[in-house]
């Protein structure tokens, strides 16, 4: 069976069990999703997906932006997370990287209220740490427009990963 008649077959649990957290733990996203079917295919649910995340007022798109976890210092992830910092190596971070992340998630999330979110697959920690000296100067709305460019990213990465392993 295709891709794509495997994921139109889905029933609604299955649907949000394996792309509700694509929008990290936003299961209404895809809930909302799942109520367009059928879909055409991997890009069109791709793009049914981003088109409703992008079309969120602010406050719920912060809401998205407060269930990311912390970077390096979190304990509580979901599977993707925690793949996508095992891979950057946050989870191996020395004492003094650990100490500077804490320092930087406490004073970005004081300045603009939301933990820093960066899309880590392919980075390592220390470019990540260059992303999130930089960016704790940016203005807020600069950062809030980067912000949800990478929780966009992220959420790409995820999708592309749930048809690359085409478990459905």
């Amino acid at each position: 069976m295709k891709f794509t008649e495997k994921l139109n077959s889905l029933s609604e649990t299955d649907f949000i069990s394996i792309y509700g957290t694509v929008f990290e733990k936003s299961e209404w996203i895809a809930n909302d999703v799942f109520k367009q079917k059928p879909f055409k295919n991997s890009e069109d649910l791709k793009d049914k997906m981003i088109n409703i995340y992008n079309n969120c007022s602010k406050e719920k798109v912060v809401k998205i932006f407060n269930l990311h976890p912390k970077l390096a210092i979190e304990k509580k992830l979901t599977n993707f997370s925690s793949r996508e910092q095992i891979g950057a190596d946050l989870n191996s971070c020395s004492k003094e990287e650990l100490l500077e992340f804490e320092k930087l998630n406490l004073e970005y999330e004081k300045r603009f209220k939301f933990p820093f979110i960066i899309a880590v697959r392919g980075k390592n920690k220390n470019e990540i740490l260059k992303n999130f000296r930089k960016r704790i100067h940016n203005n807020y709305n600069t950062e809030f427009k980067e912000a949800k460019t990478q929780v966009m990213k992220i959420a790409l990465f995820r999708l592309d990963e749930i048809k690359n392993k085409s478990s459905i």
